[in-house]
């Protein structure tokens, strides 16, 4: 689920092929294609410490992250979204008649690196790499023409594919006159460290800023570093009601300051909020935007009855791998965290069910080590307990790892016990064969697991259970999918269909309600199907999901108004 005005979830299909295209990073080899001792890294801010100086992405595709990053304090986090593929370009000096190598680093979803306007063959190199959940470089290099004196680098993804981040892009060789950039010195202390609000878990920090410094690294007690970009920080997966004590440092590519002085500040007391409601056997989903996008800005109390599941959209990353926390953004207009809580706190009291949606835009969130899993389980079973949340959305759009999430999800089941709440909503791509990642922890999890609302749209079109190709927008779409996840192995009551509420919901792929109520009767009572009819009726089918409950809002509730009472009604 992303922030912008569509959500560029699904991955387009192209028939087996991709068209290839660059993106990422370069290198530079000098002379007669090895690197001389004069060779030099042409690109400007080649590992984003400074922002997006030097660089130019479409459409404001692209945005330097704290995380995840492979060194320094910043790198490059780059959103496909409709028609345009997030492609970032530097234009640097280069000398003619010179080889160059071309490399950068890669995590995420497809990611393409390259160079154009070489001045010789076809005037341009390229490389690319599908979905990669850790850091992977590539490496390609490329010839300057006679009376070539500049040549454009760049990286971008794929039409309706996940972000991509991007970090120490080299192009190496021969100085072409603009020269690289000069080696910072260390950076000073800070000062005016200071505590501001805590929770059960977390601790804000607040500083002053120094400069040169393009990160800062924060101390708890004396050690555990979580590296940040500006001049605050929320520490989380605290212990309730303990003192600590933190301190922190500057850092660049010259190295670390020394440590601030000491600050204490003292967790507070946890208040259990209990288990939720559950989930009734047909059910509404919907996800609720914490921020503001163009749609209707809601609070949750404004949320539609008919929704019987909330997922609150989204939890953002931290530094330390694994880990999560919440931040309600002020856009959404809660005069504070409490009323938020009570928010939550009434909703389940109405006999719904509220969660913490993890992935989306910009929750990066990469669990694939023992350690990363045990994170994630704390910090969500901490929110948990802080906000009340009965249970989370896994929502990664960036590649996972079935192994290391199963963990993480039977270890926040330890905790949180039989009334968790856990779904998932993987794209169509992510559900096409037992064989995928997404599926594997589905069934891994299955006998925890409440439901998974796969996103049948921004796909184009994908194989049915029956081998047939099936465009999206259809009834045969719809069914013929879900048809795989059951045969597959999960339970019909662990089926539901993610639509767009509206139009403006997504980028591809609304479906009108009515075809929504067609699809849910043919697989629950064999009848409206369209060309595709499965071979059994499977009446526990769990129901329907939508994104978003304020797109939704934004049509007048026309979706849930529509599909919600034909999911309660279902037999």
């Amino acid at each position: 689920m992303d922030r912008t005005t569509t959500r560029p979830h699904g991955r387009r299909w192209l028939g087996g092929a991709l068209a290839l295209a660059v993106g990422s990073g370069l290198v530079l080899v000098g002379g007669a294609g090895t690197a001389q001792a004069a060779d030099v890294n042409v690109a400007k801010n080649a590992g984003f410490e400074n922002g997006l100086a030097n660089w130019s992405c479409s459409a404001g595709s692209g945005a330097a992250v704290s995380s995840p990053v492979r060194t320094g304090a910043g790198a490059l986090r780059a959103t496909p979204a409709g028609l345009d593929n997030a492609k970032c370009v530097q234009t640097v000096a280069v000398k003619p008649n010179s080889t160059y190598t071309l490399s950068a680093w890669v995590q995420g979803g497809y990611a393409y690196l390259g160079a154009s306007n070489t001045g010789t063959g076809s005037g341009s190199v390229s490389t690319w790499t599908p979905d990669s959940p850790s850091w992977k470089q590539l490496t390609t290099t490329f010839t300057t023409g006679a009376s070539t004196t500049s040549v454009e680098i760049y990286t971008h993804g794929w039409y309706g594919t996940s972000p991509y981040s991007v970090d120490d892009v080299s192009v190496f060789g021969p100085d072409g006159g603009g020269g690289q950039d000069p080696d910072p010195v260390v950076p000073s202390t800070p000062a005016g460290l200071a505590a501001g609000s805590v929770t059960s878990s977390s601790v804000a920090l607040s500083w002053g800023a120094v400069s040169g410094a393009t990160g800062y690294k924060v101390y708890r007690d004396g050690g555990n570093p979580q590296t940040v970009s500006g001049t605050s920080a929320t520490i989380t997966g605290l212990t309730a009601d303990t003192a600590y004590q933190f301190q922190v440092s500057a850092t660049n590519a010259a190295g670390e300051s020394a440590k601030s002085g000491a600050v204490s500040a003292r967790t507070a007391k946890v208040t259990d909020p209990g288990p939720g409601p559950a989930v009734p056997k047909h059910a509404l989903t919907g996800y609720w935007q914490n921020f503001n996008n163009g749609a209707t800005v809601q609070k949750l109390r404004d949320v539609q009855s008919q929704y019987d599941i909330i997922a609150v959209s989204f939890a953002d990353s931290t530094a330390t791998p694994g880990q999560i926390v919440f931040n309600l953004d002020p856009a959404v207009g809660y005069a504070s965290v409490a009323d938020f809580k009570a928010d939550v706190a009434a909703k389940k009291a109405a006999g719904k069910s509220v969660i913490i949606s993890v992935g989306g835009e910009k929750g990066n969130v990469t669990i694939n080590s023992d350690a990363s899993a045990t994170a994630f389980a704390n910090s969500a079973y901490a929110l948990m307990q802080e906000y009340g949340f009965n249970g989370v959305d896994i929502d990664l759009e960036h590649g996972i790892n079935s192994t290391y999430l199963t963990k993480a999800l039977r270890q926040l089941s330890a905790k949180a016990g039989s009334s968790l709440v856990l779904t998932m909503a993987p794209q169509t791509i992510d559900m096409q064969s037992t064989g995928t990642e997404y599926f594997k922890t589905a069934l891994a999890v299955k006998d925890i697991l409440t439901v998974v609302n796969m996103q049948y749209y921004n796909s184009g079109s994908m194989l049915g259970c029956d081998g047939k190709v099936y465009s999206q927008g259809s009834v045969d779409f719809l069914t013929a999918l879900a048809c795989i996840q059951i045969q597959g192995g999960l339970a019909p009551s662990q089926v539901g269909l993610g639509v767009p509420a509206s139009t403006r919901g997504a980028g591809s792929g609304y479906v009108d309600p009515q075809i929504v109520k067609n699809a849910l009767d043919c697989l629950t009572k064999l009848t409206g199907c369209g060309t595709f009819k499965p071979a059994q009726a499977w009446p526990t089918l769990r129901g329907a999901m939508t994104w978003s409950t304020n797109w939704d809002a934004t049509a007048g509730n026309a979706w849930s108004n529509a599909v919600g009472p034909h999911v309660h009604n279902l037999p």
